[in-house]
């Protein structure tokens, strides 16, 4: 793969700097803060003045600006210098340079992005609960870890995505529970029976999603209704047969309709593995760790100290793992671990990236922190990747009018709804059949969702607003379709008219600003992958459609007066922006309608 402009220019400073004596890392060219005055600069002359004041000589970052100009002057990848400010340096390119990237980008299926020899990657997201209905908050985890997925394999890496199903705790005992009150006579509920349980669910995804709540309101007001369930979840861990065969009872169910909830937004599994599933692993994992010393019982429970400054008066420092309690369950703490010996036996990666909201930072400190004391991993092979929240109006987490969790397939609707809306206000779609127009009013919500959480900084809270999401303009979903989309319209118009690709010329500056614009696409995918933001990638996206616009305004294609070499090289441009705002978006989720 032939190296980008900014690499062709950073190597072109290097020398140049070099050549006077300074360290060629000072020739590293960026994009310019100010890209209306030129594309590029290098900032190299004021740290280059910076070590020669150091040594105690005189130095004049403009003064240095000027000789590394003088160097670089009738360089062949440079099409004009210009100091500026203190020093810097702004950057244009040579024309040439730039038509010679376009067309190996033209040629590369890949439109420029670059493949590694890549890692073992699990990455843990989704984490959405056993016989409870999917809601608001499993959005980002959903859609940002599917992005991430997407985008290393994207880039070369071997993933697996993991689930990690809610299938363990009290929530169970609360089922089993309200079940055995509704249906006592079940076969489940008789302690002498151990085989033989029926392979047809006794309960539906709605049943669960109804005993589960009951049961949760009646342990609240009743001190007995809880033990119920605190017993019922005891005996389940301990194997009782009849309520391990409800278990994969509630895990089938739950994960057809899991299944359908995530395949909405698009977003798939290698793993749909739970809690429950590492319980065999607990008791020798627990040996493990008391034999390599890392354990301690405090006040009954078994606890690993993670943190020597702990100070659990003041409450500071990280406080220890719980293993047990001091009744003898095992704890969150515990399962997470046993799931990170399941993940090292039966796939052994090279990385565990975990997409789970921020507020459980200090969980995952101190598994990690668990994990590493035992040998399982190193520190950085487990990450946590945080997130903030989805937020209504007033700021807080997003809930339904009367104040409820609102269900991720209502949400989902809505944003269809609201599509649906927005391409009837604009005349989008009027002489499509309903079939059609459904599918684009489905693409073009998921695009709205989806863009709109993913373009914020993966940390930052944001505000849930439809009307805003779904505009055709700014910086959303369906502003971005709607520039894929005009592109396919475009190349179906040409081929009608018989007009076809060729190489591709650089004679404006729209032209060459839209060819950087594409030439930036693996720095962003790079930047994307190294500090796990997808808002990165977003960005690029975005930037890329707009180079589009202001080229397409710019530069005719198919207009009678626009000669036949120009109309060739323009429609190339247009096919190699479309492929990469096509991978571009696969990548974050979000697929691109035939027209609108």
């Amino acid at each position: 793969m032939s190296i980008s402009v900014l690499d062709v220019l950073s190597a072109a400073f290097a020398s140049a700097f070099e050549a006077l004596g300074f360290a060629p890392e000072l020739g590293a060219v960026r994009e310019s803060d100010r890209p209306d005055l030129a594309p590029f600069q290098c900032n190299g002359a004021m740290a280059a003045a910076g070590v020669l004041k150091k040594k105690g000589e005189k130095a004049n970052p403009r003064d240095i600006a000027a000789q590394i100009v003088e160097k670089l002057s009738g360089h062949s990848a440079i099409g004009g210098l210009e100091i500026a400010g203190p020093g810097f340096i702004n950057i244009l390119p040579e024309d040439a340079l730039v038509a010679e990237r376009a067309n190996n980008l033209l040629a590369d299926e890949r439109a420029g992005a670059g493949i590694l020899d890549g890692q073992k990657i699990v990455i843990d997201y989704g984490g959405a609960n056993v016989a409870k209905p999917m809601h608001v908050g499993h959005l980002r985890s959903a859609v940002i870890g599917e992005s991430l997925k997407r985008l290393l394999r994207f880039r070369g890496h071997d993933v697996i995505g993991d689930v990690h199903l809610g299938d363990w705790g009290l929530q169970m005992g609360h089922l089993i529970s309200e079940l055995e009150d509704e249906q006592p006579g079940l076969i489940y509920f008789d302690a002498t029976v151990t085989e033989g349980f029926p392979a047809e669910s006794p309960v539906t995804m709605d049943d669960m999603a109804r005993l589960y709540p009951a049961a949760s309101s009646k342990s609240k007001a009743d001190p007995e209704r809880l033990k119920t369930s605190q017993i019922a979840t005891a005996d389940l861990q301990s194997g009782r047969p009849g309520y391990r065969a409800l278990l994969e009872h509630f895990i089938r169910i739950s994960i057809e309709y899991l299944k359908i909830g995530y395949g909405e937004l698009g977003v798939t599994f290698d793993l749909w593995k739970g809690e429950a599933a590492v319980d065999p692993l607990i008791p020798d994992m627990i040996e493990e760790m008391k034999s390599k010393g890392i354990t301690e019982d405090s006040d009954g429970a078994l606890i690993v100290p993670v943190d020597e400054n702990w100070d659990p008066e003041k409450r500071k420092g990280l406080p220890p793992v719980m293993l047990k309690s001091s009744a003898g369950a095992v704890l969150y703490h515990t399962t997470d671990l046993a799931t990170l010996v399941d993940r090292k036996n039966e796939i052994d990666p090279d990385l565990i990236l975990y997409v789970v909201d921020q507020r459980q930072a200090t969980h995952f400190k101190q598994v990690f922190k668990a994990a590493e004391l035992a040998g399982w991993f190193g520190a950085d092979q487990l990450e946590h990747l945080g997130f903030g929240t989805v937020n209504g109006p007033d700021g807080k987490p997003f809930t339904t009018r009367d104040g409820g969790v609102l269900r991720l397939a209502d949400l989902t609707q809505m944003m269809r709804d609201a599509a649906y809306k927005r391409l009837e206000e604009n005349g989008i779609g009027k002489d499509f059949d309903a079939d059609e127009l459904a599918d684009i009013a489905d693409k073009v919500g998921m695009a709205a969702l989806k863009f709109a959480d993913l373009q914020n900084q993966r940390l930052t809270n944001y505000i849930f607003d439809v009307d805003r999401f779904t505009a055709f303009e700014g910086k959303t979903g369906p502003y971005l379709l709607y520039a894929a989309v005009r592109i396919k319209s475009l190349l179906r118009n040409a081929a009608d008219k018989g007009v076809s690709a060729g190489p591709i010329q650089v004679s404006h500056k729209s032209e060459a600003a839209l060819v950087l614009s594409l030439d930036a696409f693996d720095r962003a995918l790079a930047q994307t992958e190294a500090k796990r933001a997808p808002h990165i990638l977003c960005e690029h996206i975005y930037r890329l459609s707009q180079s589009f616009s202001r080229f397409y305004t710019d530069c005719p294609i198919l207009a009678d007066s626009t000669e036949e070499h120009l109309k060739a090289s323009r429609l190339s441009l247009a096919e190699l922006t479309l492929r990469q705002l096509k991978l571009g978006l696969d990548i974050i989720g979000i697929e691109v309608p035939e027209r609108m």
